[in-house]
């Protein structure tokens, strides 16, 4: 599914689950709903399930956000306590839209008990309460990070629970989907199948293995070719580990054997203690920074103008005279100042709490825990104590591409994901794709009345100004990629030039083709020489298979072909 069909989905206020591989724009999806709905006047709550991935959103843990805090259980008093917080009921009753990002790390109690918090404040048995709930993640990357419980069976009755149990004293706490207020929510699978951040079809296949258990030699061999012993390691490359404690020593150490004059930056904050709190737990800058030239660091900020993202790595080059504000050489040679920066919570439009700090840290090594969410040119990784599932596959997918891999170890479980999510995966794909047809087949006049109905539903606001604009634009977009396509443009140059993604120009051109406005046989110059070689073997899976799905063609192949390749095929197998 496409970024664009993903957005058309979640402004009809359908309860949706974002997901997608590490880079398909989950995040970029997310931001552009939350931009749309302050547009007409609606505010959502926007939360996460560790104080990290709150930052990356500028929202708020769920745990604070519910008044739920750390329970792992309900009991009446809870809820009766939690529901008269004057200050919770405010929040959760203005609340029309609900969105957890990371919610593969989120316990299915917790969704339960989030779901009760909703449905007692708003007085509303529909699930919860009737708000617009957007849950984001991959639950191929961490898993949830409490550890299980033991409670009694009177306190299971508490939980508002769902879940299975294995017996009277130990609750299976398990992934969200599997609560009961997850099953009732019915969110629409939005699965994104487009890559923005891997750039090495080899590494790609790689990645796409691991998803689908289907590693094999010759993708073993990849990573192993990566192989590195700890003496022959690039300088000022981040290294990604799996404990706190190989971390925190390796750059207390590098940092002191540099022979330079330190410079302290202490964070400052402003807020609510429990606000300022969280947002320093969340925050991957440390609330005294303290750095020298010559120091490996990483930005933890976002800021395309200034040429560095979270994750965007760099050496200390030199600190600015009178501010003594770090000056930072990164990779591609340009020196950046790092100005102090601002993590804040927001809700209704207004700043509750933030904090300020030089938006970088030490990363001569770091936690993969820590990494996710980044996207790293190059990193040294140590897989040789994984210990969790998709702890290997989360360190991998932070990198563009194999040749930024610096392998130090690696054990036996390092490329394994959890089964349960394989097998989940599956369904997510097959409804995603049922989605996807079902809003396609629908009209433009429908879908709009759909959009609408949300805002005023909201209490949102119609600007005539705005719809039209849009409307104009959906009615022009399709003519705009035809001419680019008739002036010899690749489907990236296209997508590039109109600000779109790939599979959204792909979309177009198969409208076009359908139109007439393009020939089938000219859509052909897209076809790669390896490509060209593969398409009957393609198209015989579409026909043995007797379907116009590209997951099922996909899993057969185990991933050989990606989807954008997968998309040509189809298209040429149906205009053929």
């Amino acid at each position: 599914m496409t970024q664009e069909q993903a957005l058309t989905i979640l402004k009809t206020g359908a309860n949706v689950f974002l997901t997608g591989e590490p880079g398909s724009g989950k995040t970029h999806t997310t931001r552009a709903y939350i931009r749309y709905l302050r547009e007409h006047g609606i505010e959502p709550a926007i939360t996460a399930s560790t104080g990290i991935a709150a930052t990356h959103i500028n929202g708020m843990t769920i745990h604070s956000w519910s008044g739920i805090g750390i329970r792992t259980y309900l009991s009446d008093y809870d809820l009766d306590k939690i529901s008269s917080s004057e200050y919770i009921t405010k929040r959760i009753n203005k609340t029309n839209v609900l969105i957890i990002d990371e919610v593969s790390m989120l316990h299915a109690n917790m969704v339960s008990m989030i779901d009760a918090v909703c449905r007692t404040i708003k007085r509303n048995d529909m699930p919860f309460g009737g708000i617009q709930v957007i849950f984001v993640g991959d639950f191929f990357q961490l898993p949830p990070i409490t550890a299980p419980q033991k409670i009694d069976r009177r306190k299971q009755q508490m939980l508002l629970a769902d879940g299975t149990y294995e017996n009277d004293e130990m609750e299976q706490i398990g992934f969200a989907y599997v609560s009961d207020a997850w099953r009732n929510a019915k969110p629409i699978v939005c699965y994104l199948d487009e890559q923005h951040r891997q750039d090495d079809m080899a590494f790609l296949e790689l990645l796409n293995a691991i998803r689908t258990d289907s590693v094999s030699e010759v993708h073993y061999d990849h990573i192993m070719s990566r192989r590195v012993t700890s003496d022959s390691v690039p300088e000022h490359t981040t290294k990604l580990y799996s404990h706190n404690a190989q971390v925190d020593i390796m750059n207390n150490e590098a940092l002191a054997k540099l022979d330079a004059k330190s410079e302290r930056y202490v964070m400052t904050s402003h807020g609510s203690d429990i606000l300022v709190s969280i947002l320093k737990k969340g925050c991957l800058s440390p609330e005294v920074l303290e750095l020298k030239i010559g120091a490996t660091v990483m930005f933890t900020k976002n800021n395309p103008q200034e040429g560095f993202v979270n994750g965007t790595l760099g050496v200390v080059e030199a600190f600015q005279p009178g501010t003594r504000y770090p000056i930072i050489k990164v990779r591609n040679g340009k020196q950046i100042t790092a100005e102090p920066m601002e993590w804040a919570v927001e809700e209704n439009g207004k700043i509750k709490a933030n904090i300020t700090q030089i938006p970088l840290r030490l990363a001569w090594a770091m936690t993969v825990h820590k990494s996710q969410g980044m996207s790293l040119d190059a990193a040294i990784i140590d897989l040789s104590q994984v210990f969790e599932f998709g702890q290997g596959y989360v360190a991998l997918s932070r990198l563009r591409n194999l040749s930024g891999l610096y392998l130090l170890g690696i054990n036996e479980h390092a490329l394994k994901v959890h089964p349960d999510i394989l097998i989940k995966d599956r369904e997510f794909r097959e409804k995603a794709e049922a989605a996807s047809e079902a809003f396609e087949q629908m009209s433009q006049e429908k879908i709009a009345v759909l959009h609408t109905n949300f805002i005023k539903a909201s209490g949102g606001t119609l600007e005539t100004k705005t719809v039209t604009k849009i409307k104009n634009k959906k009615q022009d977009t399709l003519l705009e990629t035809l001419t680019l396509w008739q002036q010899e443009k690749t489907i990236s140059e296209i997508a590039k030039a109109r600000g779109l993604t790939q599979q959204t120009i792909f979309d177009h051109i198969e409208k076009l083709i359908t139109k007439g406005l393009i020939a089938s046989s000219d859509f052909s110059r897209l076809l790669t020489p390896t490509l060209i070689q593969y398409m009957p073997e393609i198209h015989k899976a579409f026909e043995g298979l007797d379907t116009d799905k590209l997951t099922p063609v996909y899993e057969k192949f185990g991933g050989k072909y990606s989807y954008n390749d997968l998309k040509i095929a189809r298209i040429l197998h149906r205009h053929k």
